[in-house]
């Protein structure tokens, strides 16, 4: 019995045939064997060739329809494609099986070896893909690899707790406080490069020592972490402005475009949601601290002046300073050198002074304690010209505005005409024309109230005054608390 199986099959000879009758497959076969016989020699006959492996089983795809045979044949062949070609032809000269006609027709042999060059191909080109893509990097990747490592390369420390930072630190005016070394090496990685960490929760001495000499942008994340980072820095030292990475990301993660967008949106700490209550306790407690360090006055002449030590024996005028001069109390002369007190009227008088003995010049010539009052800034009440009933309408407008951080500009007839955010109120008014009345969801600067006043504005809104060192003249102040 023949193989019916070849080692290596390199072309497929497909055929259709067709019989003038019902048949069976064993028959087609046969018929195939039988009628090639001898016709092509000892080499090429299909019952040696199969015996020896170079032809294999043949495969017969029969259909019987209308009392006739339809089918295909395949013969799958591992000779070279010469004498493959041949026994293709000689399929063709099979014109009976059993006692009826047969024709059958080769359309084609195929190379099976193609359908595997297909697959050979596919799977270089994605071998090529992999090696391009990731183990062989263009030129531009190779320079950025380098330029990331490098900018890594200059982060620091500064200060005795060794914190992370950039190297333009100590040189920049301003510096920008994030919370990490991972945020300081993104941010080198976008070149900027005068950022410092805070390195922990618990602000240290360096972070504050720092931030009270240089303007300060704190640069934090957008999760409950940065919120307590912000409270300490505020109950630690002094910053300027806040800017916040977008809610649920972190300062490390953003890209270069995200990080100048947010850095762009930095607010005055003042005007940040919920710190303006904080900032405005803690300001007013250190004007109070200041006020109440006594200072000297500034009359138009010193409150006291030094006696001259007269020489022993000597003849001395002695002359009284009027009490009153520069708005201090000082306390009366006359108890140690024997003259009557006369209050507050200038006194003015000499007496000559012989021989004093050592006891009297010591009592007559200490100088008197000089008491200096406290020099306290004038109080502005920025309410006290508008009534309730004409604030009452504005007041209305500033709760619409409540937690927007935004400014709206109002017509005579108190209708909006536009809206802007806080941070653009100055460029905005600067351009404008024509105001009747400003509401702000922030605090009243002396530098917006003087615009305010020279562009015409008739009433000014906000919820609470700074520190105004100018009262309102021109314009009538609105405010809540």
């Amino acid at each position: 019995m023949g193989k019916t199986y070849v080692d290596t099959v390199k072309y497929l000879i497909k055929a259709s045939f067709e019989i003038g009758g019902i048949v069976e497959k064993p028959d087609i076969v046969g018929a195939i064997f039988g009628q090639t016989e001898g016709l092509l020699g000892d080499e090429l006959d299909l019952r040696e060739l199969q015996k020896n492996g170079r032809i294999g089983r043949i495969e017969v795809d029969l259909q019987l329809r209308g009392g006739k045979a339809f089918g295909t044949i395949v013969v799958p062949s591992s000779l070279d494609m010469v004498e493959t070609a041949i026994l293709a032809g000689a399929l063709e000269v099979v014109d009976r099986v059993g006692p009826c006609e047969a024709a059958i027709k080769v359309h084609r042999i195929e190379d099976s070896r193609n359908l595997k060059r297909k697959v050979v191909l596919d799977r270089a080109k994605d071998l090529l893909k992999s090696l391009i893509g990731t183990e062989l990097p263009e030129s531009k990747q190779l320079s950025e690899m380098v330029r990331e490592e490098v900018k890594v390369s200059e982060v620091g420390t500064y200060g005795a707790d060794k914190l992370p930072c950039g190297p333009d630190v100590e040189s920049s005016e301003d510096i920008i406080v994030v919370e990490g070394r991972a945020d300081v090496i993104n941010l080198l990685k976008n070149n900027i490069k005068n950022a410092i960490a805070v390195g922990g929760a618990k602000v240290g001495v360096t972070i504050a020592d720092i931030c009270r000499r240089k303007e300060v942008t704190a640069f934090l994340d957008g999760d409950r972490g940065g919120d307590i980072i912000l409270r300490e820095l505020l109950a630690a030292t002094d910053i300027d402005f806040v800017c916040r990475a977008p809610p649920g990301h972190e300062v490390e993660e953003l890209s270069r475009k995200e990080l100048i967008k947010q850095l762009r949106r930095k607010l005055p700490v003042e005007q940040v949601k919920g710190y303006a209550s904080m900032m405005a306790t803690r300001k007013e407690s250190r004007e109070n601290a200041e006020n109440d360090v006594p200072r000297p006055s500034f009359g138009d002449e010193p409150t006291s002046m030094p006696a001259p030590r007269p020489s022993m024996g000597n003849p001395m005028m002695v002359q009284s300073v009027p009490s009153n001069m520069g708005g201090g109390n000082r306390a009366p002369m006359g108890s140690a050198m024997g003259t009557p007190s006369m209050g507050n009227a200038p006194v003015q008088h000499s007496r000559p002074v012989r021989n004093p003995s050592p006891l009297d010049l010591d009592q007559q010539y200490v100088p008197a304690p000089t008491a200096v009052a406290p020099l306290h800034p004038p109080k502005i009440t920025p309410k006290a010209n508008v009534a309730a009933e004409e604030a009452a309408p504005l007041k209305g407008i500033l709760k619409e505005l409540e937690g927007s951080l935004r400014a709206r500009f109002l017509d005579e007839s108190l209708k909006p005409v536009s809206e802007v955010p806080i941070r653009d109120i100055m460029k905005t008014l600067t351009d404008a024309h024509k105001v009747h009345a400003i509401v702000l969801d922030g605090i009243v600067t002396q530098r917006l109230l003087d615009l305010a006043e020279e562009k015409g504005a008739k009433y000014l809104v906000g919820i609470r005054a700074g520190n105004l060192t100018r009262p309102a003249v021109k314009i009538k102040l609105v405010l809540a608390e």
